[in-house]
């Protein structure tokens, strides 16, 4: 019998880059709601052992470059051990060497096909390295759920990032590919888009101007900050969002409708 739900609080999940900014913001939510959570990092050791060390025998810090496919797969099987039971849930959350810097950007004429390269490492290679190593367990279990997360950029450039654009674009792209191939083994396959996020590692050079302009723009005349976007990953892993697959969902304030 295939399990349709499994409530927050039984749930093994993974956060990529889940220390700092957004990733620890996703990190506490979860843990908030009962659920286990790895916290996958790379370069921030200390900040992982530091949170996860806030929650004894509810978390657990894990280095691994997702770009790497053994060290992911090294990631699935340390948290399936120490936790006793298979990964349940994978947010794709890292961004790799990306700052959110609209001055210092490569502009159309300048940006170079290796740029975009390294981020279709990080968003697209990362994202399917976790999403392979994770579906065996979810799919044994007849329970899996996989957000990815994404941006509201590639609907309003608001600041043309090519690469970091390009990137979550074709994410998305697999959001809703791999959420038709991994249905029938009761894994669903979503996206979280934000916008501009007030304020994380990546997001701290960004010009007040640019923050305010965003602002202005929005119904809630505001910029999202991290925890409420990841407030919403919440309901796309709860027993709530058992129907739905394959969908993106943006949190921005409502900048971008639809």
């Amino acid at each position: 019998m295939t399990t349709t739900a499994l409530p927050l609080n039984q749930q093994i999940v993974v956060v990529t880059g889940g220390a700092r900014g957004l990733g620890a913001a996703i990190t506490k939510t979860f843990l908030s709601q009962g659920a286990k959570v790895v916290i996958n990092y790379h370069s921030s050791k200390e900040a992982a052992e530091t949170l996860a060390a806030q929650h004894p025998g509810q978390a657990l810090a894990v280095e691994a470059d997702i770009r790497d496919r053994h060290a992911v797969e090294e990631l699935i099987s340390t948290a399936a051990s120490h936790f006793g039971g298979p990964v349940t849930t994978v947010i794709n959350n890292a961004l790799v060497d990306f700052v959110f810097n609209g001055d210092a950007r490569a502009k159309a004429t300048e940006i170079t096909y290796e740029a975009l390269t390294q981020q279709f490492e990080g968003a697209v290679k990362g994202s399917l390295n976790v999403i392979q190593a994770a579906q065996p367990g979810m799919a044994k279990a007849g329970f899996g759920r996989i957000i990815n997360i994404g941006t509201n950029l590639f609907q309003h450039p608001v600041v043309p990032y090519h690469d970091y654009t390009a990137a979550k674009a074709a994410l998305l792209s697999l959001t809703r590919t791999f959420a038709d191939d991994l249905g029938p083994a009761g894994i669903t396959v979503n996206m979280v888009s934000g916008g501009l996020l007030r304020t994380t590692d990546a997001s701290a050079a960004t010009p007040e101007a640019v923050f305010e302009g965003i602002a202005a723009g929005t119904p809630l005349r505001q910029v999202s900050t991290p925890e409420e976007l990841a407030d919403t990953l919440l309901f796309f892993a709860s027993p709530w969002a058992r129907g739905v697959t394959g969908q993106n969902l943006i949190v921005d304030g409502g900048l971008v409708k639809g």
